[in-house]
């Protein structure tokens, strides 16, 4: 007796293979190789710190297999993902309970099956097993209750996830949490809240970490400030603030939320951090335009000496790529080469993205070009780059050179493709696009079917536009918004408004924030000055969508379209935020269509305090002194444009020829018929005088 016990303390310090092996040998000397307990100790050591092999080479070997080796065994392989093994070890023990009544299966072995057929998506065995539990008389158990909750919520099975919820009159916290979570997971935050609130409030049950896991996830889901705040103090009040999961959970809700205060307060005051810590701090700064932040935030954890992982470095080129930082964005590329992922998929796409938002594609062609795998994610950042960067004929020949590789687009691809033809405008190309979108199987894709909507009408052809909405099988916020924001664009406010009342009126679709950007924009164009602000009332007082700075720009832009000037400026003094370079451009645009100087000087002051490099505001400014014949004040504005060296955006034309395209800059006297062009303008510009069409632009500032 003395001799098992020494060996079983023996194996409490085992942690290495050798040291396993080494006691085995001593069991079998001392006869003790048949003791369940020392079996079953050495199987699970044996597949902890040598291999699942060893261990059921081990299982094998004893003649006398106990429930509790059975399950020591079936946890290991699970525990290694080895599902289809755990289940068909499962169906042996089944076979042989009906033998030995030892081995007969009890409820963590069947725990353990479940969690498999979980794994493995296999619903039909699953309730075959839920079946077996009910004739063995096993399924009043909480913990199998608990996994075929999972199973059936992993399966997409709610209801029958419920119906196992109900069957246990005094459910525990981990039945609770497991239903809590399946709705979390399953894509319903609002039930899983509800589940949550029953549980705390009605039955009285003390959430743990994992329950409140997930409760932080479905608020971040709802994107509910309000409420993910009332769940973090319920955490502090319960004292599990100091729990690393919950802690990373909370970040991550705050993130989703917009809230980087309370994200980075949250952050300072965690005693533990992880580098999923770190990383969900970097995802939030960059989600909510923090770049600078992130850069900040990354120098720190490499002083501190923490490694980063391909997830932190894919957040910092993010941040890079949107502040166009090729600095630090080759800084990190250095990083992620000495520590072995610059190759991992996400960080090479990242990496592409980052070099085409820092105007360089060369550098990205030339990193393509030594990605030994260029998958389908590649070639549409590399397209979709050449696109943002005004290469438009270039992109398109990316794409035909992925097809030529075999590389098939998807979905996403393919709206990106759609994008780019877009700014062609030709229609040609359009129908060309449009006829490989059906053959290729994607005409019922809401966002495909969203994009080549804008596709048609950006090459003036309305009517194909709404052809491909009314062939549209499922209409989705998406396409309403598209089909709205097209006849906006088109000039059509009125029918714009037409779809805005059928979508609210006659459909399940409800507007969101983009959708309201649609119509405001369509009413504007149009001078529906009353309709958009009617607009405005409904998306606040009827939907309480909050308004961002878009919409407040749409509405300046508006409000000053129709001379509305001291309304435009009430509005802007009175937002819930400071107004950004969108917002007084557009005012500023409104002031030098009705030559109001007083007004246009507050907004130029706002705009040159907030962007001081713009060419076009101190030339739009110019523009109003020059109506007002205030001709000191324009040159002066004029001369500092030049003292600054800075640019104006060239604006740039494509039409189709008899089947070429052209392309056409403002102010470009490199063209071959550069001569012949101006002249035809010039006769232009006389004829608008004769029958009193006052351009917006004087023709000597084209010349």
């Amino acid at each position: 007796m003395e001799r098992r016990n020494l060996l079983v303390k023996l194996l409490e310090t085992c942690c290495s293979k050798l040291s396993i092996s080494q006691l085995h040998s001593q069991c079998l000397k001392v006869g003790l190789v048949h003791d369940s307990f020392i079996v079953t100790k050495l199987n699970v050591l044996y597949a902890r710190y040598a291999s699942i092999h060893h261990a059921h080479k081990l299982f094998q070997e004893t003649p006398h297999k106990t429930v509790y080796l059975w399950n020591a065994l079936l946890r290991s392989y699970c525990f290694e993902g080895e599902w289809v093994e755990t289940l068909s070890l499962f169906c042996q023990m089944k076979n042989v309970c009906s033998v030995s009544i030892e081995e007969k299966p009890d409820n963590y072995s069947v725990s353990i099956a479940l969690k498999s057929c979980a794994g493995l998506r296999k619903l039909l065995l699953g309730k075959m097993i839920h079946g077996f539990l009910k004739k063995v008389r096993i399924d009043n158990d909480m913990f199998v209750g608990s996994a075929l909750i999972d199973l059936y919520t992993k399966c997409g099975q709610m209801n029958d996830a419920v119906e196992v919820f109900m069957e246990y009159p005094k459910p525990d916290v981990v039945l609770w949490t497991s239903i809590v979570s399946g709705y979390e997971q399953s894509g319903s935050p609002e039930l899983a809240l509800a589940f949550f609130s029953r549980m705390v409030v009605s039955e009285k049950v003390s959430p743990d970490p994992v329950t409140l896991v997930s409760v932080a996830s479905a608020c971040a889901q709802l994107s509910n400030f309000k409420l993910g705040r009332s769940v973090h103090g319920f955490v502090k009040r319960k004292g599990l603030d100091n729990k690393l999961c919950l802690a990373n959970s909370l970040l991550h809700l705050y993130g989703k939320t917009g809230s980087i205060k309370n994200a980075s307060n949250l952050f300072r005051e965690m005693s533990d951090k992880d580098i999923i810590s770190w990383s969900t701090m970097f995802a939030c700064y960059a989600d909510n335009g923090a770049e600078t932040d992130v850069l900040d935030l990354f120098i720190e954890m490499l002083d501190k000496r923490i490694k980063p992982n391909w997830v932190t470095v894919v957040s910092v080129l993010r941040a890079c790529a949107c502040i166009s930082n090729l600095e630090e964005g080759m800084k990190i590329h250095e990083l992620a080469v000495n520590y072995g992922f610059e190759m991992e998929t996400t960080v090479s796409t990242a990496l592409m993205d980052m070099y085409m938002k820092c105007f360089s594609p060369e550098k990205a062609v030339d990193f393509f070009n030594r990605m030994p795998k260029k998958d389908v994610i590649a070639w549409a950042v590399l397209f979709s780059g050449y696109a943002d960067n005004g290469m438009v004929h270039e992109s398109m020949w990316v794409f035909r050179n992925m097809l030529s590789s075999g590389t098939r687009p998807d979905a996403i691809a393919l709206v990106k493709i759609l994008t780019t033809v877009s700014e062609l405008g030709i229609l040609q190309q359009a129908v060309c696009f449009h006829a490989f979108v059906i053959k290729n199987g994607f005409e019922n894709n809401q966002f495909i079917g969203a994009s080549l909507i804008e596709v048609y009408a950006k090459c003036s052809s309305i009517e194909d536009a709404n052809k491909v909405f009314k062939g549209m099988t499922y209409k989705d916020v998406v396409t309403w918004s598209s089909i709205i924001a097209a006849y906006g664009f088109h000039g059509q406010g009125e029918e714009a408004l037409k779809f805005f009342y059928q979508m609210a009126n006659h459909s399940d679709t409800k507007p969101n924030n983009v959708t309201f950007i649609s119509i405001l924009s369509a009413c504007s164009h149009s001078g529906l000055i009353k309709e958009g602000i009617n607009m405005f009332d409904i998306m606040v007082n009827k939907y309480k969508l909050k308004p961002n700075s878009e919409h407040y720009a749409i509405m300046v832009d508006l409000l000053g379209r129709m001379g509305e000037l001291d309304m435009a400026l009430d509005l802007i003094n009175n937002m819930p935020m400071q107004a950004g370079p969108d917002i007084w451009g557009a005012l500023l645009g409104a002031c030098r269509i009705h030559q109001n100087i007083k007004m246009g000087e507050v907004a130029a002051k706002n705009l040159f305090s907030l962007d001081a490099n713009h060419a076009g505001y101190y030339i739009l400014l110019s523009n109003i002194y020059c109506g007002d014949e205030n001709w000191h004040s324009a040159t002066k504005l004029r001369r500092l444009v030049k003292e600054k060296r800075l640019n104006k955006i060239v604006g740039q034309s494509v039409v189709e020829l008899k089947n070429e395209v052209r392309s056409f800059v403002a102010g470009d006297r490199i063209h071959d018929e550069s001569d012949h062009i101006y002249e035809i303008l010039t006769k232009l510009h006389a004829k608008m005088r004769e029958v009193a069409f006052d351009p917006q632009v004087q023709i000597e500032e084209m010349l």
